[in-house]
């Protein structure tokens, strides 16, 4: 596959982008509390933190979208900011979200973004809908970090596809678990539709 128009900022969802092996092991509660580099996330506490870093795929792969305009907003402020909306519900410690209409809303509101929420998506449209519109937000498995698995479900999970045609898509993974797994990762459309919800957020900036 050829190398991408522009090079877009990888960010994870956990500021110490390696330590997805732990949070796997160890669960994300335990985990991520030992992540020395916690604050960068724009929380207030680590118990912030160890909440909702592991529910903020999304807000990683808009964060990746901002950086590529040359903005940088923390994941958790971002988070916060969403939920506003309605891009999240909080309660009583367990999050739900991200609900994709809300979001649309928030990022058109707060950075100007075109944002379209897509349902029935066949992979094999993505290519396509790539070349009107510049991120494609997929709905994924998380499993997706390990290619020759098979998943157990589809969905769960937000990537950011950054190039797609016919030979490949080429993604950021917030949860990739290596350098290969993590920033400009690239499958084969056959592979990424084991993983793929048919379901995304078209993003134009």
């Amino acid at each position: 596959m050829s190398p991408p128009p522009e090079t877009v900022p990888f960010f994870s969802q956990w500021e110490t982008p390696d330590m997805t092996l732990d949070v796997l092991a160890d669960g994300a509660d335990v985990a991520l509390r030992r992540d020395p580099l916690w604050r960068r996330s724009g929380a207030e506490t680590l118990d912030e933190y160890a909440i909702w870093a592991a529910n903020i795929c999304g807000m990683a792969c808009l964060k990746m979208i901002l950086a590529s305009r040359g903005e940088i907003v923390p994941t958790i402020e971002l988070a916060r900011r969403c939920t506003l909306y309605g891009g999240y519900v909080v309660n009583e410690g367990s999050i739900k979200g991200l609900i994709y209409a809300p979001f649309v809303s928030f990022v058109k509101e707060a950075f100007g973004l075109r944002a379209e929420v897509m349902t029935n998506v066949a992979t094999s449209d993505i290519p396509a809908i790539m070349q009107r519109t510049r991120f494609f937000i997929a709905s994924v498995s998380s499993s997706i970090r390990w290619p020759e698995r098979e998943p157990p479900s589809k969905g769960g999970h937000l990537v950011l596809i950054t190039a797609a045609s016919d030979e490949g898509f080429r993604f950021h993974n917030p949860s990739g678990h290596e350098p290969a797994t993590q920033a400009d990762a690239v499958l084969s459309p056959a592979d990424f539709d084991r993983f793929f919800a048919n379901r995304g957020i078209a993003v134009a900036i």
